[in-house]
């Protein structure tokens, strides 16, 4: 039965600017057959973040072409620790925390494969499952016998690191582990596949390496391009750490902002490597930005279709709207309809003062609040001529009264006050 690809894979990922490099021969196969390709996801965390949705999007893309993807977790690997891109030694897991973190990495990983009711169904594999029971003696007779330390070594994984203070033999080994993966899942699952980052490129040819002396067979590689900002600095990151995919971690408010606030010289070239939306539809997007970056929706387009799809359509809704609460136009029942969670995330980076519940409850005049409980105004003085200026609101809603009294009434899941000052002055007032 001959096969047909929807799209070409490698041409996929050249116009997106995806694609690093590739072993040659791989475009001719994947338009001549349909492959089972892998991709390894290290658990030093029990969440992902997004510096991981290119090996995602790339099994996504694959899937979309026609092909089987395959998503590993290093249950096996984890316990070793990859040195590529490393300058030092990670710090080995514990069982307990690495099954915890596999665990919520493959629940990630079932949100952005098609894993049913489809030919070519993803699949999740552990590689703690047929590493289990190797014996360190068999292991290192009937596997690293096939791979000198010659070849070990020419790896820019392994050289980097000898350059800057040397590896330990369990990191060093890293790579003849990863390569025994490629090599299992060539002669159980006919994967002929490996991708990764560009930095995964020793520790993938040494797969193929060790397929062609163990099986005689011929596997593949293709790496994607390390992802880094017009800035140079390494994309992912925001000054509070990760951007994760674990809405406990990173609020999908905090997440949606992060793709809001790409640079212009960023947002198209992100728009390609991380929308799932046509070529066609994207340079659309495109054209329409160019000559209007003011406006941000290139941007918008790309915050709303990852956080719908990393988090729901219903997590995106309370993103958008708590945005248009403290950035645009969001009215009074805007701000009372968000859910605690998504309250709490969108008032980071706000001033915020903390009042004694008891003077809360009790009742207390707004201009003893504002500028005797608060800091948020010098002087009752300078309070009071804003008040009756109608420049000053409480929780979205013009407040007038001078001599109004603020109480528990007014609390946002009886615990915030959000006092605003002019157009775009917010402060939080927090009771504890």
């Amino acid at each position: 039965m001959s096969f047909k690809p929807n799209f070409d894979f490698i041409e996929e990922l050249k116009w997106r600017g995806l694609l690093h490099d590739a072993i040659p021969g791989t475009q001719d196969l994947l338009n001549k057959e349909q492959v089972t390709a892998y991709i390894g996801f290290d658990p030093t965390a029990d969440s992902l973040h997004i510096g991981n949705m290119v090996p995602i999007m790339m099994l996504s893309l694959f899937q979309r072409a026609g092909h089987k993807p395959v998503a590993l977790v290093g249950g096996a690997t984890g316990m070793v620790g990859d040195p590529s891109g490393k300058s030092a030694e990670r710090q080995l897991l514990d069982l307990e925390t690495l099954n915890k973190n596999l665990e919520g990495q493959k629940n990630q990983l079932m949100k952005f494969l098609d894993f049913e009711n489809v030919p070519n169904a993803a699949s999740i594999v552990n590689n703690y499952d047929w590493f289990k029971d190797w014996h360190f003696l068999d292991f290192i007779r009937d596997v690293g016998k096939h791979i000198t330390v010659s070849y070990m070594m020419s790896k820019d994984s392994v050289r980097n690191r000898l350059e800057s203070g040397g590896l330990s033999f369990t990191e060093f080994s890293y790579q003849l582990v990863q390569g025994y993966d490629f090599y299992h899942l060539y002669q159980n699952m006919g994967c002929k596949l490996q991708m990764g980052g560009s930095d995964q490129w020793g520790n993938i040819t040494t797969g193929t390496e060790l397929i062609r002396r163990m099986a005689g067979g011929e596997a593949y590689a293709v790496t994607a391009t390390l992802i880094t900002k017009s800035d140079g600095t390494k994309f992912g990151k925001s000054e509070g750490g990760n951007i994760w995919l674990d809405p406990n971690k990173t609020s999908p408010f905090a997440f949606y902002q992060f793709w809001l606030n790409i640079a212009d010289e960023d947002a198209k070239r992100f728009m390609k490597i991380y929308s799932l939306k046509s070529r066609e539809e994207i340079e659309t997007l495109i054209a329409a930005h160019e000559g209007n970056e003011f406006q941000r929706n290139l941007q918008r387009a790309l915050a709303e279709e990852m956080t719908e799809r990393v988090h729901s359509k219903s997590a995106l809704d309370l993103a958008v709207k708590a945005t248009q609460v403290f950035f645009g136009n969001g009215t009074r029942e805007d701000l009372l309809s968000l859910d605690e969670s998504t309250l709490e995330s969108s008032l980071q980076g706000m001033e915020k003062f903390v009042v004694s519940r008891d003077v809360i409850e009790a009742g207390v005049s707004v201009l003893d609040i504002l500028a005797v409980d608060t800091g948020i105004f010098p002087s009752k003085g300078e309070a009071k001529k804003m008040i009756a200026a109608n420049g000053f609101s409480i929780n979205k809603e013009k407040f007038s009264d001078v001599d109004g009294i603020i109480d528990s009434g007014y609390l946002i899941h009886k615990r915030f006050l959000i006092a605003q000052k002019g157009k775009k002055n917010y402060f939080v007032i927090e009771v504890q």
